[in-house]
């Protein structure tokens, strides 16, 4: 099963866009004495049980940041070829995506006219990813204590593949919020960004996706071994922008 499930995620990489409508705005919870949000140390959260989440958060909170590590676990469950999505970093990249000026919508196009537009026209929203993010984090909770009375991380592995697969198929509703389906695309693409790009931007940790596919990094200087390893996997260790700094 885990097998499959990774064979899933890669074969979606780079066939995922997203769109979405309206906003929902999480509290703050860092630990008392540590930096506050938006500060360049971050802060360490505390799930809602009280036990820490996994690393310190810039733009997420607690039941956020929470929300977050286990989905990208979902897309990317532990098995003998990498660690999961929360250990590969995954969820530090989508956190810093989204306190960042993508997350911003600093480069987006955000005047309207706010129509419901086809997969080919990209992002189509009003709200900036951040807020659409938080929208759909919210409103996917919203929905778990509703059918299944837990939030989702506190779901078991079969449950929240179930919450997914149906968000996926556009079997799940918000009510008055983002759509489910579009929510879970961009929550999906984001994660593959995480796991695949360098790892300078916070995810694929110790460069365990490149290492998985044969990917020699930054460094694209590989023609003179072409013959010798058609048909093989290029066993190299990658080089990332942070090894040439």
């Amino acid at each position: 099963m885990k097998n499959k499930n990774r064979r899933d995620f890669l074969k979606t990489v780079g066939t995922v866009g997203a769109t979405g409508i309206a906003a929902a705005v999480g509290g703050d919870t860092s630990v008392a004495g540590q930096s506050p949000a938006g500060s360049p140390a971050g802060r360490v959260l505390l799930d809602p049980a009280g036990g820490p989440v996994s690393h310190a958060y810039t733009f997420l909170t607690a039941p956020e940041a929470a929300f977050i590590e286990a989905a990208v676990d979902r897309f990317i469950p532990a098995d003998d070829l990498t660690p999961g999505g929360t250990d590969c970093g995954v969820a530090v990249f989508i956190d810093r995506q989204l306190a960042g000026a993508w997350g911003s919508g600093d480069r987006t196009y955000m005047q309207g006219p706010w129509q419901k537009g086809v997969p080919t026209q990209g992002y189509q929203s009003p709200l900036t990813p951040a807020e659409f993010f938080r929208a759909g984090i919210a409103a996917t909770n919203a929905y778990c204590r509703k059918t299944l009375q837990k939030d989702f991380d506190r779901l078991t592995v079969e449950q929240q593949n179930k919450v997914l697969q149906d968000m996926e198929q556009g079997r799940v509703t918000f009510e008055g919020t983002v759509p489910a389906q579009e929510f879970f695309n961009l929550l999906l693409g984001t994660a593959m960004q995480g796991f695949f790009a360098d790892p300078i931007y916070g995810g694929n940790r110790d460069k365990a996706a490149w290492k998985m596919i044969g990917f020699p990094g930054v460094i694209a200087i590989y023609s003179e071994h072409i013959k010798t390893y058609r048909n093989k996997k290029y066993d190299v260790e990658p080089k990332s922008i942070l090894d040439l700094s």
